[in-house]
């Protein structure tokens, strides 16, 4: 899979995107962030820890988020997008829902959409991402977290998001999909729990996968424990994830679940080449 001027694997590695919270209020790191030189900071930290993708985010999606607008979300993006794509050779991906925003953020240079709500959100959306020839990730989204079968009703969900990004012109092989871990979209707890576990099932639609779990709340309720204290039970995830054929993972703590990633293909790998 291509993204941006990188080639990807994705059937026989595991990619890190890091994540670059652009916002004042995100659940895990808000305000640290949100500043161009500390935006750049840390995107240079996370490309000398591993990170193969820089994914940029100017609003929160945590649950109970203030929505703001897209004039105010393209000025927190697009100049840090701009900044990044000038200054180091990273594929870059913006976080937004918003086909306005997304605009602005291909202008600036991004090279990958990652659309919570999957392309379901914004009738616009498919056909900008089709028309500049960038890569997407669509997410698992609902309203509500109410199914009469979970499982079956969420990859039915997941082959509408394809369908909408095949009719928008997106080619195949510029698709990622992502199961949309966290209370905020549309699951429950232990629905979460069982989507990572099942993670998986994914692959029937045949897309390379990203799971992104990283300081989530389904590790603080297992755990007891506040966001920055979180790793650990991210950490278990990467290699589950690993363990469970995903192409991706969306985190945080680079470093870290870079050297998890490394230990883990090891082992799989152990006795097979």
């Amino acid at each position: 899979m291509r993204i941006g001027s990188r080639e990807f694997d994705t059937a026989h590695h595991t990619y890190i995107m890091g994540i670059l919270n652009v916002t004042p209020d995100s659940f895990s790191d808000g305000g640290r962030y949100n500043g161009l030189d500390a935006a750049l900071a840390h995107a240079e930290q996370m490309i000398r820890e591993g990170a193969d993708i820089l994914d940029v985010g100017g609003e929160s999606t945590r649950l109970g988020h203030t929505r703001i607008s897209d004039e105010e979300e393209i000025s927190r993006v697009a100049p840090v997008i701009e900044a990044l794509k000038a200054r180091f050779d990273a594929p870059v991906s913006v976080d937004t829902y918003k086909s306005a925003v997304a605009r602005a953020a291909l202008d600036a240079g991004a090279d990958l959409i990652n659309d919570i709500w999957g392309l379901k959100y914004d009738p616009r959306m498919g056909k900008l991402i089709a028309e500049h020839g960038a890569a997407c990730c669509l997410m698992h989204n609902r309203e509500q977290a109410d199914y009469g079968q979970f499982l079956p009703e969420f990859l039915a969900d997941m082959r509408e998001c394809v369908r909408l990004a095949c009719e928008a012109g997106i080619p195949r092989d510029r698709i990622i999909l992502d199961p949309g871990v966290g209370v905020g979209f549309g699951k429950t707890y232990e629905m979460n729990l069982e989507i990572i576990d099942r993670v998986d099932i994914l692959h029937e639609l045949g897309f390379p996968v990203l799971l992104g779990t990283s300081r989530k709340s389904v590790i603080g309720l297992t755990l007891d424990l506040p966001p920055r204290e979180r790793e650990e039970g991210t950490l278990v995830t990467t290699v589950w994830a690993v363990q469970r054929g995903c192409a991706f993972v969306r985190v945080h703590d680079v470093e870290k679940n870079k050297r998890a990633i490394r230990m883990a293909e090891a082992l799989m790998h152990a006795g097979k080449q």
